[in-house]
């Protein structure tokens, strides 16, 4: 009996300490990812060129500012390089914190072509101040090249 509960209680002991542990290494985890610092010559523009220079591009978030914890509508506006609107694109989003090793609280996506080059992107959400990357692959009759736009909340 008594060996029974010697082997509960070491067991309950060993659970403790593995939770302790990771919990541990988390908080570790978390504050090494905090430690970095961001490149110091990152571009917060909101126009930028594309990764190969197909696009040119860029973000008007409604209000014109970007506040945190609050859901936003953004428009993208794309041109061609030679500067012509782009029309009937496909546009998926991505980004998150460098950082801190997450993406975005949030799915946004495009949710109508506005005409002209602009396109209405919803869903936009930032939890916290720092530094975000946004993504934009755009892939349209001119090509497929991705925009990224940092940002410093």
């Amino acid at each position: 009996m008594l060996s029974f509960a010697s082997n509960r209680i070491r067991a309950t002991l060993t659970r403790a300490h593995a939770r302790t542990f990771a919990l541990t290494l988390a908080s570790a985890a978390m504050l090494t990812g905090c430690m970095h610092s961001a490149p110091s010559n990152l571009d917060f523009g909101r126009t930028r060129a594309s990764e190969h220079g197909i696009y040119r591009a860029q973000i008007m978030p409604e209000g014109d500012s970007i506040p945190q914890g609050k859901l936003q509508k953004w428009t993208l506006h794309v041109d061609a390089a030679n500067g012509a609107p782009v029309r009937a694109a496909s546009v998926a989003i991505d980004g998150g914190m460098p950082q801190h090793g997450h993406g975005l609280p949030t799915k946004p996506r495009v949710t109508r072509d506005l005409g002209n080059g602009n396109y209405l992107v919803e869903g936009m959400k930032f939890n916290m101040g720092g530094w975000w990357v946004v993504k934009f692959r755009v892939d349209s009759e001119v090509g497929k090249d991705t925009l990224v736009f940092n940002l410093n909340l």
